[in-house]
């Protein structure tokens, strides 16, 4: 008895798909891959944090100012009681109360030489909120220019890297960018916080800048009204 045997071909083995493997990756390491570059763009955003939060905290102090103070010492003034007025501006450490410390200091001089004294005490205590102002407005224009030379080295170096290959390869050209285009977005990113920084401490300097010239103002009409 003959059996019938039907054979069935083997399975036949599917060939392997390849699987993306998708490589997680720190910010740090990322950082790293932007070169040299990096470093200098890493201080200056060292250097903007530093200068941010020093100022800030600065200009919160500086910014004190006890609202209907000068009702008091226009008291003090009309009652003749200068000691009182000098004490009351003497516990105080900020801008506006040492401009007015300088005036009362004053009292009794011509009015002139009274606004005039104030006016250059007022300068001293501008010149003390803008300090280290002008670093930021430098790190807001070197950063994005730190960035781009970076880039533009990368870019350099992949044709280099391709003309000694005589391969054009997309892995080798957007590998390659990719890593050198990190120096381009850190270096905007640092420029941006510098810029953004820089603006905003200047509206609170304009706030300090304001309520000094508003204080003066007032303490040269009290004097001229009771003169």
């Amino acid at each position: 008895m003959t059996f019938l045997q039907i054979t069935t071909p083997a399975a036949t083995s599917l060939p392997d798909v390849p699987q993306q493997v998708q490589e997680s990756m720190s910010l740090l390491d990322l950082l790293f891959k932007g070169g040299w570059v990096m470093i200098p763009i890493l201080f200056l955003s060292l250097v903007t944090i530093y200068i941010i939060i020093e100022r800030t905290l600065f200009l919160s102090r500086a910014s004190e100012f006890k609202h209907g103070f000068m009702d008091g010492i226009k008291n003090s003034i009309v009652k003749g009681d200068l000691s009182s007025a000098l004490s009351a501006v003497s516990q105080h450490d900020t801008p506006v109360y040492a401009m007015l410390k300088r005036g009362i200091n004053r009292i009794g001089s011509p009015l002139k030489e009274i606004e005039s004294s104030m006016e250059s005490a007022g300068r001293v205590e501008i010149l003390k909120l803008e300090k280290n102002m002008s670093y930021l407005g430098i790190v807001a224009a070197i950063a994005p220019m730190l960035g781009f030379v970076g880039t533009i080295s990368g870019v350099i170096k992949i044709f280099y890297n391709i003309s000694l290959a005589d391969n054009i390869s997309i892995g080798l050209i957007a590998g390659g960018l990719y890593e050198k285009m990190i120096t381009s977005a850190a270096g905007l990113i640092v420029g941006i916080i510098a810029h953004t920084g820089y603006q905003l401490l200047n509206m609170k300097i304009e706030g300090i800048t304001y309520q000094m010239e508003k204080s003066g103002l007032e303490f040269v009409d009290i004097i001229t009204d009771h003169k």
